[in-house]
């Protein structure tokens, strides 16, 4: 059993971050993976776990509310057990909750409120910091730490629908600046991961999404979609040794979807 790498995954059971647990996984990380899921769903999550284990990793999942406080301290308290005398190397935020509603409906009053702005900024953008301020509060980090969350480039162009999403990326993008300015003596590293378009469940539930997946094939010069696992190669690329001197950087995984 390996028990030196030890990555925290925050939303890894579905899209990007279960495509991060898979290659972290076969790269000899051991995982610590939180989620928030329907109960209907977990056998089949749990199965995909299991696989995962088959390759001598330890993985460790846990179906919480990742933003409540009271259960993240009671889960950190489970983490220092867990890890015994190791630390956490890397941590990767990939939180999908957020408010879809529109700005302006005329045939519905369910617009966006202010509350919603709140929720999805906390959920999507602040809960990084939070996390990566609490692992470090408790001494869970090692001395090289590489934070890594995950950006669209709705936080720069609007979508209908997408306002509130776009807001808190458009956070998320400037907190990591922040965060790699300011951790940086510790040894921490902070980035984001711009992806094109994914086939997630996640991207299925923005409005109008097909019109969205069509356009991204339109302007993508390979003609395709970027992959989840495209996604997760970079995420490990920023693990690496070789990437120690990255950070406080938005970086394009779209295969030039982005270009125009």
């Amino acid at each position: 059993m390996k028990q030196n790498k030890w990555a925290l995954i925050l939303g890894g059971s579905s899209g990007l971050g279960w495509a991060t647990a898979q290659k972290l996984s076969a790269k000899d990380f051991n995982l610590i993976v939180l989620h928030r899921d329907r109960r209907a769903d977990m056998a089949e999550i749990e199965s995909n776990f299991e696989r995962l284990r088959e390759s001598d990793v330890m993985i460790v999942s846990r179906n919480m509310d990742i933003l409540n406080p009271s259960k993240k301290e009671a889960f950190l308290s489970e983490v220092k057990t867990i890890l015994g005398d190791d630390k956490i190397s890397v941590l990767v935020h990939s939180i999908a909750k957020g408010n879809l509603k529109s700005m302006y409906d005329k045939d519905s009053k369910e617009v966006l409120s202010a509350q919603d702005f709140a929720l999805t900024i906390e959920a999507m953008a602040t809960s990084a910091y939070d996390w990566t301020q609490t692992l470090f509060q408790n001494e869970l980090f090692s001395e090289d730490v590489r934070v890594i969350a995950f950006t669209s480039e709705g936080s720069s162009r609007p979508w209908p629908g997408y306002g509130a999403v776009s807001a808190a990326k458009a956070a998320l993008e400037a907190m990591v600046r922040s965060m790699a300015l300011e951790f940086a003596p510790i040894g921490i590293k902070v980035n984001c991961i711009q992806a094109g378009v994914v086939d997630t469940r996640s991207f299925r539930m923005i409005p109008n999404h097909e019109h969205l997946k069509k356009q991204a094939l339109k302007r993508n010069p390979n003609q395709q979609l970027t992959q989840a696992s495209d996604v997760a190669d970079v995420v490990y690329l920023l693990t690496t040794e070789e990437a120690k001197w990255i950070t406080g950087t938005v970086i394009k995984v779209d295969g030039g979807e982005s270009l125009r």
